[in-house]
């Protein structure tokens, strides 16, 4: 069976690209590494440097005639959306059309979406949060991503392309980047190994920072394949269904690197402060158990195991 994986070079992308090399799938990415790195590409898929948004992607569909379509190509930056609304809609709106386009006219069996528990659902009164929960999205990109499952339902019951879409929680892990919803795990890492005392962002009121649902990225790759194998159709949400303080992950990432060698000042105990930016959310813990009923999948990695395995691969970079 064949799958393209749009922005297969990227953080999560490329951990989802190895997980279905692993189970022996022909993978074909498309990914235009403006924010993905090719040494991120397994050597066992094709690449093609292609825009999601450029018409040359027809001829990759034409050419591959994938059977599954996984989309995780994006604009991934909360305030960048903030910043640039129009090319967050141009890249994750007007992408998705495209390539949901293009999967009807090739015949693709099934297409799966990276969209986004962590933003969509913006300051919700229900903690955690489940898919039945309406989301009120606070941001452009949290907009965008929920723009992109509403065509999904559209091109489901207008051509009949099924689909899956998983709402991730925040991910972290090898290979990321500082960018993005969890990014604050890399940007704390890497500062951290560089000697540079890192800046925690936080509301006036809630000096321990905003409580966050971090999600290993081995587990959301599974939860791919799962989506991929299962004949289940709808949006589920995927995460720890766990709550962490952006003041408790600085120090277990302090207390890891500590413990593997690295030295890290006293006064680095505690962050350096800042004010949260805009389009932050206080609060996104994610109700998993839809995932759990259904999917049969739950994530397999707590916090101070996928902060551990992340820590090593920056140290062994």
């Amino acid at each position: 069976m064949k799958v393209l994986v749009t922005g297969g070079c990227g953080f999560i992308g490329s951990n989802v690209v190895d997980a279905y090399v692993e189970k022996g799938y022909d993978v074909v990415i498309v990914d235009n590494l403006s924010t993905g790195k090719k040494e991120n590409k397994n050597p066992k898929a094709k690449l093609y440097v292609c825009d999601i948004c450029k018409e040359e992607l027809e001829d990759i569909f034409e050419k591959e005639r994938p059977d599954i379509v996984n989309h995780h190509a994006a604009q991934i930056s909360v305030p960048l959306s903030v910043e640039d609304p129009l090319y967050d809609a141009e890249v994750n709106i007007k992408g998705i059309i495209r390539l949901l386009l293009l999967s009807v006219k090739y015949k693709v069996n099934k297409f799966i979406f990276a969209s986004t528990g962590g933003a969509i659902y913006g300051e919700a009164d229900v903690v955690p949060t489940g898919e039945d929960y309406i989301p009120e999205p606070a941001s452009p990109y949290a907009i965008s991503k929920l723009s992109g499952e509403k065509y999904i339902s559209f091109f489901y019951n207008q051509y009949g392309l099924d689909y899956t879409v998983l709402r991730y929680s925040n991910v972290y892990g090898p290979r990321q980047i500082p960018h993005g919803e969890a990014g604050v795990v890399a940007i704390f890492t890497e500062k951290l190994i560089a000697g540079i005392h890192p800046t925690l962002n936080h509301f006036p009121d809630a000096p321990q920072g905003m409580i966050r649902d971090y999600c290993y990225v081995n587990d959301i790759a599974r939860a791919n394949i799962i989506a991929t194998e299962n004949k289940k159709r709808g949006i589920f949400n995927i995460g720890t269904g766990k709550g962490t303080t952006t003041i408790v992950l600085y120090k277990e990432i302090v207390k890891i690197l500590r413990k593997k060698g690295v030295f890290i000042p006293d006064d680095f105990d505690e962050p350096q402060r800042a004010l949260a930016r805009p389009g932050d959310i206080k609060v996104s813990t994610l109700n998993v158990q839809k995932a759990k009923l259904e999917l049969g999948w739950e994530a397999a990695y707590d916090i101070s195991k996928g902060l551990s395995e992340t820590v090593d691969w920056y140290l062994n970079r």
